[in-house]
This record gives structure tokens, sequence and C-alpha cells, in this order.
């Protein structure tokens, strides 16, 4: 994926994500009149123009343009690992793949979401030179929008002839059993579906006679797509361990 991907928190509508090709930035904050921002943050608490976000090749920097307020920036996959950006930092580099920035605000805090590209990481047996070798597909099979994935394509890793697919409810009472994903939320799931559709494996909805797709078109191409490139396989499945 060239580039990150922000979106508000909350908003799963595609026509409000904004994508920053390298090199390109976004300023975030409350705005005014006299001072417009790329993303708005409607809260009396947080400052009109808060701070900016830069998009690098294979990673993205944040700076934080408060006078007082210390933003948090959260690994949403991780044990709770986050990062502080101090007041005034400026080019700050996040190292998640992936991002929740939290900012403290009047009705308690505010934020938003950012997707940035794959991590990179050097091929033991290849020389020290030339391009690294980009992933068509940057699944990480620690992550928890992996298992997501895994229950998605249980039914027809099980049976190929399935053309059952697990509603979001299915999936937060299959995954209820395995370590971390206890708490998943309705609105998580759907965040990591979002997430797998427009970052991971880029998956586009499909047009029928002009008309869009019925609203489970996402859930049917990502597994689609995982199975067809053996992204998920059988072996996968003891991620979610047997059933009880």
């Amino acid at each position: 994926m060239p580039g990150i991907i922000v979106q508000a928190e909350g908003d799963r509508s595609r026509e409000t994500a904004r994508e920053l090709a390298p090199g390109a930035q976004l300023t975030f904050g409350r705005g005014a009149a006299d001072l417009p921002v790329d993303l708005p943050l409607a809260d009396p608490g947080v400052s009109r123009l808060a701070g900016r976000i830069r998009a690098m090749d294979d990673h993205w920097l944040i700076t934080n343009l408060s006078r007082a307020a210390t933003y948090v920036v959260e690994n949403p996959e991780g044990a709770g690992e986050f990062v502080k950006v101090q007041p005034r930092r400026l080019r700050m580099p996040v190292p998640f793949e992936f991002s929740r920035v939290v900012l403290p605000a009047g009705s308690g805090s505010v934020s938003f979401l950012v997707f940035a590209p794959a991590q990179l990481y050097a091929d033991p047996d290849a020389p020290d030179a030339g391009d690294a070798t980009a992933i068509p597909f940057p699944l990480d099979v620690t992550a928890k929008y992996f298992l997501v994935l895994v229950a998605l394509c249980e039914p027809r890793l099980r049976d190929a002839s399935s053309v059952v697919l697990p509603t979001v409810p299915e999936i937060i009472e299959r995954l209820a059993g395995v370590p971390g994903c206890a708490g998943l939320t309705r609105s998580a799931v759907n965040f990591h579906i979002d997430y797998l559709a427009a970052a991971k494996l880029r998956v586009k909805e499909p047009a029928v006679d002009g008309r869009a797709a019925k609203a489970d078109w996402q859930r049917a191409a990502l597994v689609s797509l995982a199975l067809r490139f053996n992204l998920v396989r059988d072996e996968h499945l003891a991620l979610l361990h047997a059933r009880g």
C-alpha cells in the first residue's frame, strides 16, 4: 500500500478516508473559518491547529503543534503499546503498522486512525543491495485482524463447497475463547474487516448492472481472495483452537 490512510475513529465510510502519498501531509485539529484543517476534530478542548501527519515511503511522521497537550499514539493490535508525542514535538516517527492517535479533549478524548505501509524486513539470504521486494499482501499472522480473517474463511476451509459467510456476531462468538479476543466488540470486528479490505487485501466493491453489491460483498471478497492466493490455509485454523 503506497503512503498511508487516515480515517476518523468510528467513521467507516470509504469516502471520508484520506489517502496520503509519500511526501504528502495532512493537518488535524478543531479548525476555524480562518484556519481550515484537513481532518476536523470537533471538540473545544482540541487546538484549532493541533498537528500534522506526513506520509513517508515506509512509515509516517506526526507533529504536535499544541503548546500544552501530549498526544498518545496507540497500537490497537498490540498488548497495550503506545508512544507519547510531547507538546511542540516535530516529525516524530511512528513505529506501528496501524495506529490510533488520541488527543485529550473537553469530553475526554478524541481519536483517529492511521493505516501505515507494511513494515519492511531484510531477506537474510539476499545481498544487502538494491530495493526491497514489496509484499503483495502483507499479512501479520500474529495480529488480531488475521484471526478475524481466519474466522471468516473457516467454513470454506472446512468444506470447499460451503457458501456460508460468518456474520460479525458469529465471528465474535467464534473468537471468544482465543487469547486476547475475549473483549472483541461489533465495532472492533467491523474495524478489522475494513482494515483488511482497504489496506491489506485491497478489495474493491463490485458493481452489479450499475448497482452496488449486497452489503456482505466485503466479507465475500476477503474470503475469495484469501483462499485463492493461499493467504489463509488449513494450518491457520489452529490459531482458533478447537471448537468448544
